[in-house]
């Protein structure tokens, strides 16, 4: 359990990394004119996913969960997998990404990277590493229901973000 404890405090180390991001491109993309769409369900992002991070700490010791190999160490895989796509997304759209959804008018959709095959691959990240992270130590309950609470609120949020884009991005 020390393992995954500083795997998970290494995740929440992660997460602060992309909050400080975060606030920087939100300073830039609003010094240029960029608008927020979808504060109303922002907070509930932040509590959905630090709940995340606590199931994941707090399954495995009330319901003593073991580290089982077989699904422990692909579940890791997962983990790193996601990982790396979320800094690829964050690398490529540079000053353009952020925790909120804000668009700068007119603005152009940017296409390199793993936009060239998705068009919101940093979900991709946030489903797998949401699944992944709670099984590399078994813990099935964190990760079922952070993926159906996650499914609700990514219906939410793409909705918003495709909306924000469709208004603000020139065709």
């Amino acid at each position: 359990m020390t393992w995954y404890t500083l795997l998970v405090l290494a995740v929440a180390v992660e997460r602060l990394a992309e909050l400080v991001v975060a606030r920087r491109n939100a300073a830039w993309t609003r010094a240029r004119d960029g608008v927020e769409h979808g504060r109303g369900h922002y907070p509930v992002m932040v509590v959905l996913h630090t709940g995340l991070l606590a199931g994941c700490l707090l399954e495995p010791l009330l319901a003593d969960r073991p580290f089982l190999p077989a699904l422990g160490w692909p579940a890791l895989a997962l983990v790193l997998l996601a990982q790396a796509l979320r800094w690829w997304c964050i690398t490529t759209l540079g000053p353009y990404w952020n925790t909120r959804v804000i668009v700068v008018p007119g603005a152009r959709l940017v296409g390199d990277g793993p936009y060239r095959l998705l068009r919101h691959p940093n979900y991709v990240a946030v489903v797998v590493e949401g699944a992944a992270l709670p099984l590399v130590h078994s813990a099935w309950i964190t990760a079922t229901v952070f993926t159906l609470a996650d499914a609700v609120l990514l219906t939410v949020r793409i909705r918003c973000e495709n909306a924000a884009l469709t208004r603000a991005v020139p065709a």
